[in-house]
C-alpha cells in the first residue's frame, strides 16, 4: 500500500482526495499538511512539511502557489516525490519546479482528469489539420467566483497543447479591449469567466469560413480531478528522479 502525504488536506480538494483515498485499498494518508487546523482528520496534521516527521512514499500537492517552494524544497531534501497540482505558479517557481524534477520526482499537471487529458492529445491533431485551413482559434474558460488565477491553468495548458502542434508560433491574447483593431492570424484569444459555483469548463473553438468546430469538456464535480491525483500518486511512488505529467500515468 502506498504511503501519501496530503499537502493541502483541509482545503477542499485535499478533503475531496482524503475521501477518495479512504475508500481505495491500494493507498493511505498517513499525514496532512495545512495550516488550517479546523477539520479534524483521521490522520495527523502539520502547519508545514519540515515539521512532519511521518514516513511517506509520496506527497498530493493541492494547495497554493505561497506554499509551493517550501514544498518542492523539503521534497528534495527528503527524496519525496511530489504530484504536484497547484496553478497559478511564477516563471520563477516554474523553474524551481524544473530544477527540483532533476532531483526528485516530480508529476506536475494543470489538470488531473482523464478528459483533460485525452483533449489536449486530440486538440493536437486537430490543430495542426485546422490552423493551416484557416482556421481561428479561440478558447473560452469558465469556472466558480471563488477562483484566484485568471486564467486557469488548464486553459493555458489546452493553448499550449494547440501552440505545439503549430511550433510554438502562436501568441496568447487575453485582453482585446485596450487596442481597436482585428484579431492577428497567428493568435489565441484566452478569455476567463467567474461566477457562481461552476467548477470547470473549457471551450476550444476552430472557427472558420462558415463552419465552427468546438472541443468542451466540463467537470461536475471536483471529483473527477481528485481521482487523477489519487492515480497519479500511485504511479509516482518509487519513480526515480524526472518530470512526469499524466501522459505517464494515462496510457493513450
Amino acid at each position: 500500500m502506498v504511503k501519501a502525504i496530503m499537502h493541502g488536506c483541509n482545503g477542499k480538494m485535499g478533503q475531496v482526495i482524503s475521501g477518495l483515498i479512504k475508500e481505495d485499498p491500494q493507498i493511505e494518508i498517513v499525514a496532512g499538511i495545512d495550516t488550517f487546523q479546523g477539520i479534524t482528520n483521521e490522520y495527523p496534521v502539520f502547519a508545514s512539511l519540515k515539521e512532519c516527521k511521518v514516513e511517506a512514499e509520496v506527497v498530493i500537492d493541492f494547495s497554493n502557489a505561497s506554499a509551493v517552494d517550501e514544498l518542492l524544497e523539503t521534497c528534495v531534501e527528503r527524496n519525496l516525490p511530489v504530484v504536484l497540482c497547484t496553478t497559478g505558479l511564477s516563471e520563477e517557481q516554474l523553474q524551481k519546479v524544473e530544477d527540483a524534477g532533476r532531483k526528485v520526482a516530480v508529476l506536475r499537471s494543470a489538470n488531473m482528469s482523464l478528459g483533460i487529458n485525452l483533449l489536449m492529445k486530440l486538440l493536437k491533431e486537430a490543430a495542426a489539420v485546422l490552423a493551416p485551413a484557416g482556421f481561428d482559434i479561440e478558447l473560452v474558460e469558465k469556472h466558480h467566483n471563488q477562483k484566484l488565477d485568471a486564467p486557469s491553468g488548464t486553459a493555458v495548458a489546452l493553448a499550449d497543447s494547440v501552440n505545439e502542434a503549430l511550433n510554438n508560433e502562436y501568441t496568447y491574447k487575453y485582453d482585446r479591449s485596450q487596442e481597436r483593431k482585428k484579431r492577428e492570424k497567428n493568435e489565441i484569444g484566452i478569455v476567463a469567466v467567474r461566477g457562481g459555483t461552476i467548477v470547470g469548463e473549457h471551450d476550444v473553438i476552430f472557427a472558420g469560413a462558415d463552419e465552427v468546430i468546438t472541443f468542451q469538456h466540463t467537470a461536475y464535480s471536483k471529483a473527477v480531478f481528485g481521482k487523477g491525483a489519487v492515480e497519479a500518486a500511485k504511479y509516482l511512488a518509487g519513480k526515480p528522479a524526472g518530470m512526469y505529467g499524466m501522459s505517464d500515468v494515462i496510457q493513450f
